[in-house]
């Protein structure tokens, strides 16, 4: 039975066992919600004539709105588009790049030249073979907008494809990124698609969705809000070795998959108990301890590196347009209220005061600039001397991701102990992605500041963080302008030296702290929740994957 069609019926019955009336118009509108319910299921499964071990049926943690992959830094996107497109490397579980869709590869002697030779067999769901000319036209396209494409073809000269499974790429100069870039595991992930597709420019959403990855999107299917689904791609050839992280063989046991949109998170609980899903990605905190203890389930963590919070000021308009007023909403908050409010499972959350993973190489806990302890006296003083005039923070929140929602709740108290006037503006998350690209004035329906979390993987690099990405209008959403980063980045780049890398990565951070560009709130872990019927879950910097998994 379906947990929205459960829903329903538990509702009547707790209303007639408090003795309160069922009235009619009470249980018309139960039965109604029901019957749609039952009808979009009935529909569902007519179309699923495939045995119940050969579907798995998902919950995400967003709604899935946007599906092009370069297009916004969602993880719901990303995740979207590792479902049905493939990667030239990915990232193995000890996070060595680890060839994909390529076969070899070689760089000349004085490491200007890269030459690239496809795996034979590689197909589009379209029936259209892979060729060099589709890989040249995604990567071109991928680097308009992602922060480490951007640093890589700064020292690109050109693209060549001598033929269909070769591509070259010819450097200005030297450049020590080249594989990392190219098997960069998130947001934005370098995905493959046909050149006419790619053809787009990156100001432009793709109208088509077609990759050669292991899966196939139904968009005839697809119903915003409420289900997205895939088809194995039964013309996919894994490569032979054994999975690991996102690298090695993606053996796809799933005749077809379902994501399931559901937002509440007490009806993701029952979904989840009564076997109508069988995975949910990041199910509330409030219900670890008791998903510990149920029946049936089994908590389990793909992403054992965790995430980190963030608050981001959007710089091109007032107030945070002043470095000043940033750095006293910075001075405002304080980390340990968002861990405790926010996750409230001491085994789950943890302070960092780097904008690193503190688990990662560049982590750097030093900055006098920001200490993560809220410091409103001085947050005051600096609001005065900046000319603060009282114009009220919009500040989005997300009602629907149940995984920062406390978010904007702690920081407007904080803030506005401070001395900052908020207006919390309350909306799901698709549209709070949607409303962040605008660059409108907050009374036009802009923004002044929202929330997010990265996961480690995403971070752990100047060049893989999208905050850093500080290109003015061209940049990550919030628009810095700033460039000593992107001098910086470029440094880190051409650096081989892991200490060098080291103190260039420090350098950026205290930019960062100095200029307010976003503040870390902590770090956490999500765990997820399967069936225990479910086996194959696999560890990555994040990414929920649906190869490798099978279901008894």
């Amino acid at each position: 039975m379906n947990s929205f069609i459960l829903k329903q019926r538990l509702k009547c019955s707790r209303l007639r066992a408090q003795g309160e009336p069922m009235t009619r118009r009470v249980f018309l509108k139960a039965m109604a919600a029901t019957a749609l319910a039952a009808g979009f299921f009935v529909q569902v499964q007519a179309q699923n004539a495939v045995p119940a071990n050969k579907v798995f049926r998902f919950v995400p943690h967003a709604n899935l709105a946007v599906l092009d992959p370069i297009w916004t830094t969602a993880y719901v996107t990303r995740n979207h588009g590792y479902m049905i497109y493939d990667t030239l490397f990915s990232e193995d579980a000890k996070g060595k790049i680890q060839p994909q869709m390529v076969q070899s590869h070689s760089t000349s002697k004085d490491g200007k030249v890269w030459t690239f030779k496809l795996r034979s067999g590689l197909a589009f769901h379209d029936g259209k073979p892979v060729t060099s000319e589709d890989v040249a036209a995604s990567l071109k396209r991928w680097s308009t907008r992602d922060t480490m494409g951007g640093v890589l073809f700064g020292f690109v000269d050109k693209l060549e494809t001598p033929d269909a499974n070769t591509f070259r790429m010819v450097l200005k100069e030297p450049c020590a990124i080249v594989l990392e870039a190219l098997g960069k595991a998130s947001s934005n992930v370098p995905f493959i698609m046909p050149a006419r597709i790619a053809a787009t420019p990156g100001t432009e959403q793709i109208k088509e969705h077609i990759g050669s990855g292991p899966f196939i999107f139904k968009p005839d299917e697809f119903k915003p809000g409420s289900v997205a689904v895939y088809e194995r791609n039964t013309k996919y050839v894994p490569r032979s070795e054994a999975p690991s992280g996102l690298a090695g063989g993606r053996p796809v046991n799933f005749d077809r998959v379902e994501w399931v949109i559901i937002r509440d998170p007490q009806t993701q609980f029952n979904a989840i108990v009564a076997g109508e899903v069988d995975m949910i990605e990041q199910p509330s905190f409030e219900q670890y301890e008791t998903l510990k203890k149920t029946a049936g389930v089994k908590i389990d963590d793909f992403a054992p590196s965790g995430f980190q919070y963030i608050m981001r000021f959007n710089h091109i308009h007032p107030p945070f347009n002043n470095p000043k007023i940033r750095q006293a909403a910075m001075l405002a908050v304080g980390q340990q209220a968002f861990i405790n409010t926010q996750v409230g499972v001491p085994e789950l959350g943890r302070l960092c005061r780097s904008i690193y993973p503190c688990s990662s190489a560049f982590a750097d806990q030093t900055n006098p600039n920001f200490t993560g302890v809220a410091n409103p006296a001085k947050a005051r003083e600096l609001l005065k001397e900046a000319g603060y005039n009282g114009t009220p923070i919009v500040m989005m929140r997300p009602t629907d991701l149940s995984a920062i929602t406390k978010l904007p709740l702690v920081a407007k108290q904080q803030l506005e102990a401070a001395g900052f006037k908020v207006d919390l503006q309350q909306m799901d998350w698709a549209s709070l992605v949607a409303r962040r690209a605008k660059k409108d004035p907050p009374n036009q329906g802009g923004w002044n500041m929202f929330f997010t979390t990265w996961s480690a993987g995403d971070i752990d690099s100047p060049l893989t963080s999208a905050m850093l990405n500080t290109k003015g209008a061209t940049g990550w959403f919030g628009w810095q302008d700033e460039p000593r980063i992107e001098e910086l980045k470029a440094k880190f780049a051409r650096a081989q030296d892991a200490s060098e890398r080291k103190k260039i990565a420090s350098a950026i951070q205290s930019i960062v702290f100095e200029t307010a560009s976003y503040v870390p709130l902590g770090e956490y872990r999500n765990p997820t929740v399967l069936r225990n019927n479910v086996s194959g879950l696999l560890q990555t910097p994040g990414i929920p994957v649906m190869w490798g998994l099978a279901k008894r």
